[in-house]
């Protein structure tokens, strides 16, 4: 047998096990989150926090605050409520002299533009993330001329995790009976 190739499948075999074994831990980690998230859900209505925890403690939470004015807008792919894809419109709302701001999705349209003449006030959603897992709320009503956005929702967070591992041990089981087949064939030869 030889020493050398044995060595190297035999580690490839035992990394891609170690692979396996460290995705069936996230599946249980992540399980774990999107419970809490899950119970997030019917916890009681919070005021936005003027300083928001990076932990993802508050995702899908209801919330509420006040958008003095809105000092700049985005734009970003989405969905409407009812499942169509557009642009969502994201306001960086000033709240006050206490903190960063509010970034606050006032609601979903086909056009990137966006809108004229919303000057702000009280706002009630749903606490989500943008793509930089800034927190944002997610507006139950959406501003002038706008559809509602896709409210967040756990249900939307995959969880592939069993089948990473699944798929790193069949990796390990290929790799290792193409070897022993490579030796049985090498054997033939001599």
């Amino acid at each position: 047998m030889p020493l050398w190739s044995t060595l190297i499948v035999g580690l490839a075999c035992v990394t891609m096990i170690a692979l396996g074994l460290w995705q069936l831990r996230r599946a249980e980690w992540k399980e774990g989150l999107l419970a809490r998230y899950v119970a997030a859900e019917g916890k009681p209505a919070i005021g936005f926090p003027t300083v928001p925890p990076t932990d993802g403690s508050l995702l899908f939470r209801r919330a509420s605050g006040i958008c003095l004015q809105p000092t700049s807008w985005s734009a970003r792919a989405g969905s409407s409520r009812d499942g169509q894809s557009g642009w969502r419109h994201l306001a960086l709302c000033r709240t006050g002299a206490e903190g960063p701001g509010m970034l606050v999705d006032f609601g979903w349209s086909r056009d990137y533009q966006a809108p004229s003449g919303y000057r702000g006030g009280p706002v009630t959603g749903v606490i989500d993330s943008d793509r930089d897992h800034i927190l944002l709320l997610v507006a139950d009503v959406p501003a002038p001329g706008f559809a509602p956005s896709a409210l967040p929702s756990p249900t939307n967070i995959p969880n592939n995790h069993r089948a990473y591992a699944v798929q790193w041990f069949a990796f390990a089981a290929v790799a290792a009976a193409t070897y022993i087949v490579a030796l049985r064939h090498r054997r033939r030869r001599k």
